[in-house]
């Protein structure tokens, strides 16, 4: 499947339709400009493909090489970066403005296992009826989850009201 996204972002032999292209040899060297007729041409003399690596210059690029071998190392790269790519998800821990103390520990529990293994947290506060009024207290609320933390996360964004929410977004230490 990959080699078919691969195909798509390249024209190739016949497929290049330019009347003038600009042709970079196998080993990298310019040749210059010339019809894209003559750098077919040049391409099959020298049993390789001849491929369109940058359609939107003037006159377009393109390059003699093997494209199967091409392809296959594109594809290879792809595989690696895919591999060294981590991704970082956001976790949610929501509390309430009248959070008990022990309650409060057990939500620390898991946010440090969220940080632990390399992921952000969103700490929400949800309000309801009368306690719009009194939006401060969900502040000292996140403010005193965040102290049990104990240097654990990196406040990316401090407690703040959005409506009816209070949002605060944490983020692991880096070691």
């Amino acid at each position: 499947m990959r080699g078919i996204v691969i195909k798509d972002l390249y024209s190739v032999n016949e497929s290049i339709r330019d009347k003038e292209v600009r042709v970079i040899g196998s080993d990298g060297e310019m040749i210059g400009v010339m019809s894209s007729r003559e750098a077919q041409h040049l391409a099959d003399d020298a049993g390789l493909d001849l491929v369109k690596i940058s359609p939107n210059a003037n006159p377009p690029v393109c390059k003699i090489m093997d494209y199967s071998k091409f392809k296959y190392e594109q594809a290879k790269r792809e595989k690696e970066n895919r591999r060294n790519q981590t991704v970082i998800e956001i976790k949610e821990i929501r509390l309430s403005m009248t959070i008990d103390i022990g309650d409060i520990a057990v939500k620390t529990k898991q946010c440090v296992k969220f940080l632990e293994a390399g992921n952000k947290v969103k700490v929400s506060i949800r309000m309801k009826g009368r306690e719009n009024a009194r939006s401060y207290q969900g502040v000292k609320v996140m403010q005193d989850f965040y102290a049990g933390l104990e240097g654990k996360a990196v406040q990316d964004k401090a407690p703040t009201t959005e409506g009816r929410n209070i949002i605060m977004m944490l983020s692991p230490v880096k070691a």
